[in-house]
């Protein structure tokens, strides 16, 4: 890592490949981050990503590993801040779904969902959090849903990952808040992404006052709202952008 690179903010963005995290992870390079990209499996996005934020004059690297195999993020985010120090922001973002009404929901599916989605909460978190206590300040986003407030049908495994991580999130925002650290979650509703491919449109529009999807960069948007110096009287809150469904 340069020296430059070193002297900026560092921030995390896990499940930066693709979808919500690749505009988040872009967007926070744009705002002069040092962006560090996650990914699982997607080599060729993530390299891509790098591409395109290194175009751009910013800074990236990224780390590849499970976020649902506990030892295996614990020895690589160890190892990473070894090198780089604490994180001035963390933002949660991978995640997985594996639909179905719940009759028919095998236990595998059940299982991998809340591993990846609600374990990947504590094994991505959990290593870093007091290096970043420790410099008593920094910036924790983690992406829920809008399933996980309200639930939706043939996602009982996905809606319970994501209710998960709102009360975690609470529940962290309020041990680390005399640490100079926010933690806020961020619940978006139909947003155009790979995983809302299948979705049935024309049965989710009509509940949506503004009538179509979101867009992955304006979910960014606000999660570089809240990185930003701005957003430090702001924590413990869970903020859904979904063109008013909510």
């Amino acid at each position: 890592m340069s020296a430059q690179a070193q002297e900026k903010k560092r921030v995390l963005v896990t499940g930066a490949s693709r979808g919500i995290g690749r505009a988040i992870a872009l967007a926070a390079a744009a705002e002069g981050y040092a962006v560090v990209a996650h990914y699982g499996r997607s080599e060729e996005a993530a390299l891509s990503l790098r591409r395109e934020i290194e175009e751009k004059g910013g800074s990236v690297e990224l780390l590849c590993f499970d976020v649902a195999d506990r030892q295996q993020a614990k020895s690589v985010l160890e190892a990473h801040g070894e090198r780089g120090g604490a994180f001035w922001g963390i933002v949660c973002n991978a995640g997985i779904c594996a639909d179905n009404a719940f009759p028919a929901l095998a236990e595998e599916a059940w299982e991998r969902v809340l591993a990846t989605n609600l374990g990947g909460f504590y094994n991505v978190l959990h290593p870093l959090v007091l290096p970043m206590c420790r410099k008593r300040r920094g910036r924790i986003i983690t992406l829920s849903s809008i399933s996980g407030l309200i639930g939706n049908r043939g996602q009982v495994n996905y809606s319970a990952s994501k209710a998960g991580i709102i009360g975690a999130s609470k529940a962290l925002a309020v041990e680390l808040a005399s640490r100079g650290i926010t933690v806020n979650c961020i619940a978006p509703g139909l947003i155009e992404t790979e995983m809302v491919k299948e979705a049935p449109l024309e049965a989710i529009l009509p509940f949506i006052p503004m009538g179509r999807a979101g867009k992955s960069e304006e979910v960014a948007a606000l999660a570089m709202f809240l990185l930003s110096e701005g957003a430090s009287y702001i924590t413990r809150q869970v903020i859904s952008i979904n063109g008013g469904w909510l």
